[in-house]
């Protein structure tokens, strides 16, 4: 092992020699980091709302205007008839057309029930559900109002529901989302550099002087494995650090916790890239491979939405998939506060990742004197 420091020296020379490799290593990931957790936000606002009023009453109006209060829709309106409305939503100047009857008002103060039609672009499924759920609150809250003026500003005994979010009081999405893309920034960083670190320096011609080097395989990838799982922890420091300054997120749970596994879980995901590096030929390969399996990986991580969603095949798949097992701890420490007992199984699964990947790519490196 006395070989071993030589290594890992010249490989911080080598990047640090490469003018391109320093920015993209700490630079663009913040960088990333900032922009993705403002951009990647799935809360829907600013709905487009098509009104086709055949009312014409202050009652009528009244429920429009308790939309466009919400703060979630924009009335861009009126229409005469439903035609004309959905010419409205092909255009994409609106995202859902309402459709009040002409007893609305009649029918609501004799005390009777009254229909209100929806029609919802649901091209975007997603927003669709989101301005159905959206309607449906306004309609409520429209309907109360209307039964406390019916019975002098008291209603009759009903329900009485009070709610409480934990670990996002506030529903700020970007709580959710940073530390997911914290984890897929780390991940994807390492991974492609990894994996096109062997390729490189065949390319460069200065693998056959490690081949005819006293280096074993086992020393030879440890080399290559431990310069990056430096850089990576640094990393993941300075996006800790971006994710409490910006968007004031701190860590709930144990700092040190969630670097143990870290530390564990960079040097699975460096095995995986130097298995690649191992097996294919050219560094274009070696990212393609990469992305192939990280676009997979990423897709089924729970990144946007919740794994448990998915497919009972594709959980199957899931269960191999590394990243969604850090995206998980990233969420759980960060968010919740969990502690050992609530992870050590993932500490278990990554440490299995660990030896397979990184034994599979020692097994694969193939040490010649060509």
């Amino acid at each position: 092992m006395r070989s071993l420091p030589h290594v890992i020296r010249k490989e911080f020379r080598q990047i640090s020699r490469n003018k391109i490799m320093l920015p993209l290593l700490f630079v663009m990931p913040i960088v990333q980091l900032i922009v993705l957790s403002y951009a990647a936000d799935f809360e829907v606002k600013n709905l487009n709302l098509a009104v086709i009023d055949h009312d014409r009453d202050p009652m009528s109006r009244a429920l429009v205007d308790r939309f466009v209060a919400s703060g979630y829709f924009t009335h861009v309106g009126q229409f005469q008839e439903v035609g004309a409305a959905l010419e409205a939503i092909d255009r994409e100047e609106a995202d859902l057309v309402m459709t009040i009857p002409e007893d609305f008002s009649r029918s609501l103060r004799a005390g009777k029930p009254s229909n209100v039609q929806l029609l919802i672009n649901a091209v975007n499924n997603q927003k669709a559900s989101v301005a159905n759920t959206y309607s449906q609150q306004v309609l409520a809250l429209f309907n109360q109002e209307r039964l406390f003026e019916r019975f002098g500003g008291s209603a009759p005994g009903g329900l009485e529901i009070s709610s409480a979010y934990w670990y996002n009081p506030k529903l700020n999405y970007k709580i959710f989302m940073v530390p997911g893309i914290l984890a897929i920034l780390v991940t994807m960083l390492t991974a492609f550099l990894s994996s096109i670190n062997i390729i490189r320096e065949r390319e460069m011609g200065t693998i056959e002087q490690l081949n005819v080097s006293p280096l074993t395989k086992f020393e030879f990838i440890l080399g290559k494995i431990i310069p990056f799982w430096i850089i990576g922890m640094v990393l993941m420091g300075f996006g800790l650090v971006v994710a409490y300054v910006l968007f004031g997120i701190s860590t709930a749970g144990s700092t040190l916790l969630l670097f143990g596994f870290v530390s564990i879980y960079l040097v699975a995901i460096l095995g995986f890239g130097i298995l690649i590096s191992t097996v294919t030929e050219t560094q274009q390969q070696a990212m393609f491979i990469t992305w192939f399996f990280l676009v997979i990986f990423l897709l089924l991580s729970g990144l946007f939405t919740p794994a448990d969603n998915i497919p009972v095949w594709a959980k199957g798949i899931n269960f191999f998939n590394p990243i969604k097992y850090f995206v998980e701890v990233m969420r759980m420490v960060m968010l919740k506060g969990s502690g050992w007992t609530d992870i050590r199984g993932h500490f278990a699964i990554i440490i299995l990742f660990a030896i397979g990947f990184n034994f599979v790519a020692i097994r694969s490196y193939s040490k010649t004197t060509s």
